[in-house]
């Protein structure tokens, strides 16, 4: 069926959205793909679904390539299995949770481990069913505190999950590398650039996961590269640790005054006036130790105070820091959690009043045995914080500072955090190289899930032997909604979008720019021939509307290809074929335009495939 643009559900705006921030989010809304129904609630219109459908349409064919069997589950699901496998609780508040009228618990699924679980043990009960690979593409809901970006961040998105199901460890390696190859070639299908990253698992949980971003200046995540191959995402980068320091030539520690010293550069500057080295060096920000106090939420909203000492030179990495301590959330302290602890004088804040060497520290005995520490904040160290090593920090005294307190002589912590930032030029964990920061969009995720879900729900197969053994999975996401956003982000120009052929949502926009009734009736016959030889075609029929607006329409829009039929039709019966893409132009004689486009076309198509 032809489809005219006079008859469409498409509006254009020649304005920029308020709330766009990125170009993919302003140029999706104004060309009439999306429209905002709530904060990270989008409406899928239809050019919009056109994409998403093409986009999903390729990850299908991708995983049906590998054996994968595809399923439908409900996005209202019952609480208990999440409160088997404890994800009800660690999900925290982004987990959407309701009752029925009968006070029951329910969720909008997040994800949907338990549910396939759950369907294999309904299903399976021998090794001779496996492996498996079962998947689905679905809507997921996720109660982010900050949506933003349009569709890249948002409370609704659509994913494909699809999950592997062996008897034993080698059946998952197996099944994991035939995920990681399937996405490469989903996304080359795609024309989308993709890094494959070394990624924290989560509350997904798992021995191993691997990230594919697409590298974008406005990405959310920070990744890194060296030059001999090491490839992380930034939570997951590990410090190289040095080696202990011998402090043995290091004097006693000293309290000193340290008046007006808001911040470590200005502390710096007053020991290097007023208390300089005997080495005869100059005090640097890196020979201080910053504590940053902040409040762990765990799951069922137990608040733990933490210190978390850094360098002063660096700061602390908040994405770090919440991949480190999840589930828990993470928020600053504020001030009821200082006005409960008065060891921590703000601004002053010394390892000698917290974790191990606070005197409020003692250890308690449970009724059932089990010993704690309870009294001090815990205080975990960044792993650069070495025995030997000497640091200026605070004395838990306003207005003063201790300098040469020395690890393991005078203070210790009570463990290590990788929570500091991760900066360019800093070693890669595995001697491959210094490490370069780059920023991209997660485009895919896959873990290597073990047998967390399938222990928690009883998930067991009889082996060759009869007995019993938990099946182990993976777990495999591709974001194809945030896909769709970074495709956007990848093919767009000053004027609009520049969709390729494979996912735009017609392949051809045919203009009919004039008043002439001959220019509409060829602009027809060719809209028409391109259709019936199985061209998508977005005929541009209205009779109102300038040939300015309509080209404006036109590169906005994005489609691979336009055909203007105007002034030269009469002049010289000719017509026009533009590429958006590249920006080419040719004259065409009228009656092969439909012809020489179509064979341009399947090409193209079929050059996408391969």
């Amino acid at each position: 069926m032809l489809h005219r643009l006079s008859t469409s559900f498409i509006r254009t705006l020649r304005e920029d959205p308020a709330d766009a921030e990125v170009a993919s989010h302003r140029l999706l809304v104004r060309a009439c793909y999306i429209r905002r129904a709530a904060p990270g609630v989008y409406t899928w219109l239809p050019l919009g679904l056109r994409t998403l459908r093409k986009i999903e349409d390729i990850v299908r064919q991708g995983m049906d390539a590998i054996g994968g069997q595809e399923v439908h589950f409900p996005a209202l699901l019952p609480a208990e299995p999440y409160q088997a496998t404890g994800r009800w609780d660690d999900y925290g508040p982004t987990l959407f949770k309701l009752h029925d009228r009968k006070d029951g618990d329910y969720l909008l699924a997040p994800t949907h481990e338990e549910m396939f679980t759950l369907a294999v043990k309904d299903l399976y009960s021998s090794y001779k069913d496996l492996p498996a690979i079962v998947y689905q593409i679905q809507t997921k809901y996720r109660d982010e505190a900050r949506p933003r970006a349009g569709i890249i961040r948002g409370r609704e998105f659509v994913m494909k999950d699809s999950y592997s199901f062996d008897i034993d460890d080698a059946g998952l390696a197996a099944a994991y590398r035939a995920h990681r190859d399937a996405y490469e070639r989903i996304f080359a299908r795609l024309g989308l650039d993709y890094v494959i990253v070394n990624a924290m698992a989560g509350a997904m949980g798992g021995s191993h996961s691997e990230e594919f971003l697409y590298p974008c200046e406005i990405g959310e995540d920070t990744f890194v590269r060296s030059s001999g191959g090491y490839a992380a995402n930034a939570e997951a980068v590990t410090t190289v640790v040095p080696d202990a320091v011998d402090a043995s030539g290091i004097g006693p520690a000293r309290v000193v005054d340290t008046p007006d010293t808001p911040t470590i550069d200005s502390l710096v500057d007053l020991c290097n006036k007023a208390y300089p080295r005997s080495d005869g060096r100059a005090w640097t920000a890196a020979d201080t130790l910053k504590n940053v106090v902040v409040t762990l939420i765990h799951p069922g909203g137990d608040r733990e105070l933490l210190v978390v000492g850094v360098p002063g030179d660096r700061d602390v990495d908040m994405k770090r820091l919440e991949a480190a301590v999840a589930p828990a959330e993470v928020e600053m302290a504020g001030d009821t959690d200082f006005e409960t602890h008065p060891e921590l004088v703000r601004g002053y804040i010394g390892p000698t009043a917290i974790g191990p060497n606070s005197p409020l520290r003692r250890v308690e005995r449970l009724d059932d045995g089990t010993e704690i520490l309870t009294g001090s904040v815990r205080y975990l160290v960044d792993p650069r914080i070495v025995e030997g090593t000497s640091w200026v920090t605070g004395a838990n005294t306003d207005k003063k500072h201790v300098l040469d307190l020395v690890m393991g002589r005078d203070f210790t912590a009570d463990g290590t955090i990788e929570a500091a930032e991760v900066r360019e030029g800093d070693p890669a964990p595995d001697g491959s190289g210094p490490l370069h920061l780059a920023r991209g969009i997660e485009i895919g995720h896959i873990f290597e899930l073990g047998r967390k879900y399938s222990q928690a729900l009883g998930l067991t197969v009889l082996d060759e032997n009869g007995k019993a053994r938990v099946v182990t999975m993976g777990s495999y996401g591709i974001g194809v909604s945030r896909v769709m956003a970074a495709l956007a982000e990848a093919n767009h120009d000053e004027k609009g979008l520049t969709w390729p052929v494979q996912i735009a949502p017609y392949h051809v926009q045919v203009l009919a720019t004039g008043k002439d009734q001959a220019v509409f009736d060829v602009a027809e016959r060719i809209a028409s021939a391109l259709d019936s030889d199985g061209v998508e075609v977005l005929y541009d029929d209205r009779r109102k509307v300038s040939a300015g607006v309509k080209f404006a329409d036109a590169e906005l829009l994005g489609l691979p290809y336009t055909v203007v039929v105007g002034r030269d039709l009469s002049r010289e019966g000719t017509v026009e074929i533009r590429d958006r893409r590249t920006g080419e132009r040719r004259s065409v004689p009228a009656d092969a335009a439909a012809t020489e486009l179509s064979a341009t076309v399947r090409t193209a198509l079929e050059a996408a495939r391969h």
